[in-house]
This record gives C-alpha cells, sequence and structure tokens, in this order.
C-alpha cells in the first residue's frame, strides 16, 4: 500500500468515474485502474463495483473508503504542521461560523485576516454547531465559530467575546432598560428549532415551548435573525437578538431596542477546533484579530460581572 493509491482511491470515490478520477489525478486511466487493482490484490476483496456506471463502493468498500478519509487527513495534518514548524501561514483553511453569529461578525475582521495572510486559502461556510461539531470530528473542518461551551472532549474550544442579548419590542418606543422577568412569552418570537440561539433564548427566559408566542394564531419557523425580525414587526412581536445584530439597525429600529437590567443576559462566542489541530500559530493570530475588532463594539458590562452564567446549547 502507499500514499497515491489512497488518493486514486478517494479520487474514484468522489467523482464515481475513473477516466475523470485520472484527469484530476493528472495519470492515464489505465495507471489509476492499475494501481488500485493492485490495492485491491492485496486487501484481498474490491473496493469499487467496475460493472455499475457510475462507479459505486462495494459494501466493504465503503468502509475502507471512509478510514482512507481519515488516514488522508491525518497526511495533509502532517504537511500543515510541516508548514508550521518552519513559521509558514499557507495552503487551505477552512472556517465555519454559525447562522446566528456569521452574518454580523465575519464583516468586521475577515478582510482583514484574509489580507494578511495572501498566501492562505480561505474557505468560509454557515453551518449548524451540530454540521460544526461533525465535521471537526472527522477533520473536514478547520475551525468553528459558535456558541460556547460546546463540552466536547474531542474539541478545544477558545473564548472570543460575551455578547449580551437585547430586547427587541415593536409596540415600545424607548431606550430604558427591561428587567428579564417583564418578558411576556406570549408574545416572543423564536428561531426554529435546530438553531443553537432558540435554545438559549428559552433557558434564558426559563419557559416551556409551549408558552412561547401563544398570543398568534400561526406558528413561523424563522431560518434567520433576519427573518425573525421581518416577522416580529409585521406581527407586533417581540424577540431577544445579539447585541452584534443590532449593529446596522437604522434609528428607527433602534428606539425599539431595550437593554436589560442586571442580570444581563449573554452568550459566549469562541473558536472551536480538533483538539489535535495543528495550526496553533493560526489560530493563536484568528483570536487576536477577532477579540481587537469586536473591543470598540461590545459593551463592557458582561466583563464587570453584572450578568447572567452564559448558557449552554
Amino acid at each position: 500500500m502507499n500514499i497515491q493509491q489512497f488518493q486514486y482511491i478517494l479520487a474514484v470515490a468522489e467523482y464515481k468515474h475513473f477516466e475523470l478520477a485520472s484527469e484530476k489525478c493528472n495519470i492515464t486511466q489505465s495507471t489509476l485502474s492499475t494501481m488500485i487493482s493492485k490495492f485491491e490484490d492485496e486487501i484481498g476483496f474490491k473496493v469499487f463495483d467496475r460493472k455499475k456506471k457510475p462507479v459505486v463502493p462495494t459494501a466493504e468498500g465503503k468502509l475502507v473508503i471512509e478510514q482512507l478519509k481519515v488516514i488522508g487527513n491525518s497526511i495533509e495534518q502532517l504537511n500543515e504542521l510541516t508548514k508550521e514548524i518552519k513559521g509558514e501561514i499557507a495552503g487551505k483553511l477552512s472556517l465555519s461560523v454559525i447562522p446566528t453569529i456569521a452574518p454580523f461578525l465575519l464583516p468586521v475582521f475577515l478582510k482583514d485576516f484574509a489580507a494578511e495572510f495572501p498566501n492562505l486559502n480561505i474557505i468560509v461556510r454557515e453551518e449548524t454547531t451540530a454540521e460544526i461539531q461533525k465535521k471537526l470530528k472527522s477533520r473536514e473542518l478547520d475551525i468553528g465559530i459558535i456558541s460556547i461551551p460546546l463540552l466536547d472532549d474531542e474539541l478545544l474550544e477558545v473564548k472570543l467575546f460575551d455578547e449580551p442579548f437585547l430586547f427587541f419590542d415593536t409596540e415600545l418606543s424607548t431606550s430604558k432598560k427591561i428587567s428579564l422577568k417583564k418578558v411576556k412569552m406570549e408574545n416572543l418570537c423564536l428561531l426554529d428549532e435546530g438553531h443553537c440561539m432558540r435554545t438559549q433564548v428559552l433557558q434564558i427566559c426559563n419557559e416551556n415551548i409551549n408558552q412561547v408566542n401563544a398570543n398568534l394564531n400561526l406558528e413561523y419557523k424563522a431560518g434567520s435573525i433576519d427573518s425573525l425580525l421581518r416577522f416580529v414587526k409585521a406581527n407586533k412581536g417581540t424577540t431577544l437578538i445579539p447585541y452584534l445584530a443590532a449593529s446596522d439597525f437604522s434609528k428607527l429600529e433602534k428606539e425599539h431596542l431595550s437593554n436589560f437590567t442586571s442580570p444581563v443576559p449573554f452568550r459566549t462566542v469562541g473558536l472551536i477546533v480538533h483538539r489535535h489541530f495543528v495550526k496553533k500559530k493560526l489560530l493563536v493570530i484568528l483570536q487576536k484579530i477577532i477579540t481587537h475588532k469586536i473591543a470598540g463594539l461590545m459593551p463592557q458590562i458582561i466583563l464587570k460581572g453584572n450578568a447572567l452564567s452564559p448558557v449552554n446549547k
């Protein structure tokens, strides 16, 4: 067995076609097919069913391919480690951010971060916490930005900042502070299930899901904070939103925002990586850039200890 054989098998598994896989690997189809056949002879069974079009793995082949993906990721991590040791910041970096953070945080730091490392190909996606957690464990993803703590022994968390929640009420035109105890769940609208912010708000308010939005005879499952706010405005509802989400509010919209009195509810935003993540220097640099950029935008009330404990998802 050798690394080239692993790469050829993974290419066929990805493209489901020997000719296309050979083109991507810059070798002839006969060479690719011969190398895979030698691998199959060595292990004693077929990895691919060549009779089917497109080509599909056999039942045994699926197990082999999954293990080869793990090996391939480990080899890539080894390459990254050698670059790290030599002080090179280059190659590829995959970054996923949950939807309730991405639209508001990425514009703050991403452009400057990318400009500082022109040799780094940064791939950014919006994904749920569950998707980020799964991909970090399979080593398909380098770094996630989520609401922490996640408390997963296989993953390492690095705190970025604490972000307070604000209260948005279309029926009020005041900037006065509001007590969390006075939030009426009957008018409260939340994101759809699967969003950690929905769970966070319910934990903050310590309420049953059946009480939420009880004054409306319709149920709207918002998939984003923007959609949620549009629904709230149209139906004269209320909601809790993270501080950064209100950063580009109009003057009129800000009149319907209220800060909370003590204890202030908040979430903690952080970086999350696999425990064996090798790009340690890059992780430190990313943390410093984000915390520096966010310092002038975030209120300091959380840092004064005048707040609730951060909620889990």
